[in-house]
Formats: structure tokens, C-alpha cells, sequence
């Protein structure tokens, strides 16, 4: 990742600045070559146990603000809680529609407004599979970082698995959102049942020390940038 250093900068966000390097994340990490996987983002100076958070693009929620999933506000508290802490990585994966791209996505939640389903069962009917992401990569780019041992902020058990296949040393920081409408509620339980996420919504919750802990963490960037 030899461009890190060549693209450092800072960038203001909530009325505060942080330092932030970019780096791309390639099919062929030792010649840098292949698809263009993603991006890697460091912010500040982060070391062994630091915050990071995979994700996977989503255009209509990180982009245009929608409210029926719950991609984009996971984003946001990722960064915040980054931000509270001054330092921490940001792996943004190409991996839209779960890794079946836009129009697939698109197409999933034609038909299961149609039908009236979620829209793991709406690509079954399609003839996608229903979650085709993957994280190896995004293990290698933290390794190639230098880092060991991080603090995964994540309602996903698969991302957990990976890094932890990978040999990392995982905490895992839950990163719990209110639904903002009914299709975002849906689509979180929906995701609760087919893949196992944590979330607000019924099933398994987070206990109680690590919510206590991810939360205050927003609360003090919050604060401060806000002014209050």
C-alpha cells in the first residue's frame, strides 16, 4: 500500500477534522493489479486493537439516504464512533446487492414488493444466491496494514469469521440503529433470520457491557460536534 502515505489528508465531518489516507484494494494485493475491490480507509494513526469496520457499498443507503434498509445509519455510527476515538479503518468493499451487484438488487426488490417478500427469499426465486460477499480481501488489506488484533464494529457473524479464519484477534462492537421505517425493520429482521445479524429487532441481542460501551463512544463525538 505504497499510495497511503501519498494520499494523506483531512477531511471535516460533524464540524471536526480527521486525518485520513486512502489506498485500493485490488484482486492482486502483491502487484496491486486485477478488479478493483474496494477501497481502503485509514484514519489517524491506527494500531493493534484498533476500530474497523467492513463494509460493503450500498448506494441507496450510504448515498441517497434511504430509509429502508439500515446500511447507510450503520455507516454513519461507524464513523462516529472512528471519529471519537481519532484514529481507526474503514474497508469499503465493492459489493453491492450483497455481492450480486445493483440490478440484481433492483430486480429482488421489484419482485418482492410485488409478492410481498423479503428479498433473500426474492433472489432464491431468482436465481441468485442470497449473500455471495466475501471478506477474505478485506483480511488481507488489514494484515497488510500490520494489524493483528481489532475491535470489528459488525452486527455480521461472517465478517467476525473471516478475520478470526484469518488468524486476527477479533472484539467484536455491535453497531445498533433504530429501523427508520417498516421496511427497514423488515429487512433487519429478515436479515436476523437468514444470516444471523444482531440487531434491535427480537432474537439475539447484545449484552449489555458492549452496548454500553459503543454508545457512549457516539455520544461524546455527538457532543462535540454539535457543540452542545
Amino acid at each position: 500500500m505504497k499510495e497511503l502515505q501519498a494520499t494523506a489528508h483531512s477531511l471535516t465531518r460533524k464540524g471536526r477534522e480527521l486525518s485520513v489516507r486512502v489506498s485500493e484494494l485490488r484482486a492482486d494485493p502483491e502487484t496491486g493489479a486485477g478488479e478493483l475491490l474496494g477501497h481502503i480507509l485509514v484514519f489517524g494513526d491506527p494500531d493493534q486493537e484498533c476500530l474497523v469496520r467492513i463494509h460493503s457499498r450500498c448506494l441507496y443507503g450510504d448515498a441517497l439516504g434511504s430509509q429502508d434498509c439500515d446500511c447507510g445509519p450503520e455507516l454513519d455510527l461507524a464513523m462516529d464512533l472512528i471519529q471519537a476515538e481519532g484514529h481507526g479503518v474503514l474497508v469499503y468493499l465493492e459489493q453491492e446487492g450483497r455481492g450480486s451487484g445493483l440490478i440484481v438488487k433492483a430486480m429482488g426488490l421489484r419482485l418482492g414488493a410485488q409478492i410481498g417478500v423479503d428479498t433473500f427469499t426474492s433472489y432464491r426465486m431468482l436465481g441468485h444466491p442470497i449473500d455471495s460477499r466475501s471478506y477474505g480481501h478485506a483480511a488481507q488489506a488489514l494484515s497488510g496494514l500490520g494489524l493483528r488484533s481489532v475491535r470489528l464494529m459488525t452486527n455480521n457473524p461472517d465478517k467476525v469469521a473471516a478475520l478470526e479464519e484469518a488468524g486476527f484477534a477479533v472484539v467484536t462492537v455491535p453497531l445498533l440503529t433504530e429501523p427508520r421505517s417498516e421496511r427497514a425493520r423488515q429487512y433487519m429482521e429478515a436479515k436476523r433470520r437468514f444470516r444471523g445479524h444482531r440487531s434491535m429487532i427480537g432474537g439475539r441481542r447484545w449484552p449489555a457491557r458492549a452496548v454500553r460501551g459503543a454508545w457512549g463512544a457516539v455520544r461524546n463525538v455527538r457532543f462535540a460536534g454539535s457543540g452542545l
